[in-house]
């Protein structure tokens, strides 16, 4: 078992890794402002991933007809639909989202982002079926070979055409290699067809992760898209990088957390052996790993971001240290919630991450009034922040609620967590040096503190499940 945590963390980092090595060549090649621009890309295409994405990954692993090729097959179907439909929607809108953000002059480089969702409606589901039998091999590599081939290529798209198009050329190849990894590493044929039965159930399942989603591009971009607009398209590269810097690791963290506990809470809540108390453990377990993780994240960012950010991005980045223990414990806090809604979804009950993220984007309204105010970037982030950690406390509720989890075990861990994160906010900025050594100590020190809280966590590392 910890073979396979093993190989999922490290894969998913791997490509993550990559990616992030991809993007700091782009922004260290470019200029500021062109790098502002091709950060939108990867925006637009997040919109539309989110805005049409019903959980149909999900979904094959968490169904009992998972397994089904016809099941499948009705799978692929309605995720061929509605690519080509994400497709169409940003072919026709390329010109308006362009103005909108102020680069009308790029609208024609928006229409052809427009491919990515279409390329993706023909990606092999079997790279998700198989993680049903805890075979992730062919998922990681249909992530990892692309983001290989995007890093191979920015040096030639940069002597060719030296601006945003660089990031263009990287995200089209990568996407149209995603694609043919999917179906080489696939068992059976590809096959689509549209059945209304799976339609109609797969809308059922995924409306609350649809409407999720739209909420988490107003969570994710939602900032940026208002930083980019009111303040400028280099304040937005620098908005952009520290939320690349901080968010790369979250999503690995989250994806991989989702990747290992899925399968087993899916099968201990349907087995009919199973106990509360054996999935209430593990459930716990499944809250306490990205719980630690986060708390990893905001201590590794502010031991270590000063240095990497002036080594690998140079001084005309300097002016992200000032944000980046921000940058942390927001990213931090949101790795902590995948836990909740990751529990609550291995019963079928979707709509958590919604209403999760919906207290969340409350806060986007805030954000607008300062960049369109003040234009205090540091007070954006903040707010951004507490807004992660109240949607955090009603994912928490929501999944007590509806799955029944008891979380008194989780007080001592979440108290010293909250200790580490204030310790950390209190301590002084990250400088381009290391921090002394009293930060290191103390920082570990509650880090270590905040693991041996985690009594469900050290039960199943020691087999006692």
């Amino acid at each position: 078992m910890f073979r396979t945590a093993f190989l999922i963390l490290s894969g998913n980092a791997a490509a993550s890794l990559v990616l992030l090595v991809r993007n700091l060549a782009v922004a260290r090649m470019i200029s500021v402002e062109d790098y502002g621009i091709a950060a939108t890309f990867a925006l637009v295409v997040s919109l539309l991933e989110m805005a049409s994405a019903l959980g149909l990954q999900q979904q094959i692993v968490q169904s009992k007809e998972g397994d089904d090729p016809d099941f499948q097959a009705a799978l692929q179907g309605f995720q061929l639909m509605r690519g080509l439909m994400s497709g169409l929607t940003l072919f026709l809108l390329a010109g308006p989202v362009a103005d909108f953000m102020n680069v009308p002059e790029v609208a024609w480089a928006y229409r052809a982002v427009a491919l990515v969702p279409v390329l993706n409606a023909f990606q092999h589901f079997d790279i998700h079926r198989l993680n049903r039998d805890m075979v992730f091999g062919p998922m990681l590599l249909t992530r990892l070979a692309p983001a290989v081939v995007s890093l191979l290529l920015v040096w030639p798209l940069v002597i060719w055409f030296g601006d945003y198009r660089v990031m263009l050329g990287c995200i089209l190849v990568g996407a149209a290699l995603g694609v043919a990894t999917s179906h080489l590493t696939a068992q059976r044929p590809w096959r689509a067809r549209f059945d209304r039965r799976v339609i109609t159930g797969s809308l059922r399942f995924g409306w609350p992760l649809l409407v999720n989603n739209a909420l988490l591009f107003a969570v994710f971009n939602g900032d940026r898209v208002l930083v980019g607009r009111e303040l400028g398209m280099e304040t937005l590269a620098i908005f952009s990088m520290g939320m690349t810097l901080t968010l790369t690791p979250t999503l690995v963290l989250a994806k991989s957390v989702q990747n290992f506990f899925l399968p087993q809470l899916s099968r201990l809540w349907s087995a009919t052996d199973s106990t509360a108390e054996r999935f209430g453990h593990m459930s716990r377990v499944a809250l306490e790993v990205p719980f630690l993780a986060a708390a990893g994240l905001v201590v590794g960012i502010h031991l270590f971001g000063g240095p990497v950010v002036y080594i690998l991005l140079g001084e005309k980045y300097l002016a992200l240290l000032e944000y980046l223990k921000w940058f942390g414990v927001m990213q931090a806090i949101r790795v902590a919630k995948t836990g909740p809604s990751l529990v609550a979804l291995s019963t079928g009950h979707t709509s958590n991450a919604m209403f999760a993220n919906g207290i969340r984007m409350l806060a986007i309204p805030f954000v607008w009034y300062v960049a369109a105010n003040s234009g205090n970037l540091l007070t954006i982030i903040k707010i951004s922040a507490f807004g992660e950690l109240a949607g955090y406390g009603l994912a928490l509720f929501l999944m007590k609620r509806t799955v029944g989890v008891e979380l008194r075990a989780l007080i001592p861990s979440h108290l010293a967590i909250a200790v580490l994160f204030c310790s950390v906010l209190v301590l002084p900025a990250a400088d381009v040096g290391f921090p002394p050594l009293h930060a290191w100590l103390i920082l570990l020190g509650l880090l270590a503190v905040s693991a041996f809280t985690m009594r469900d966590l050290l039960r199943y590392l020691r087999g006692r499940d």
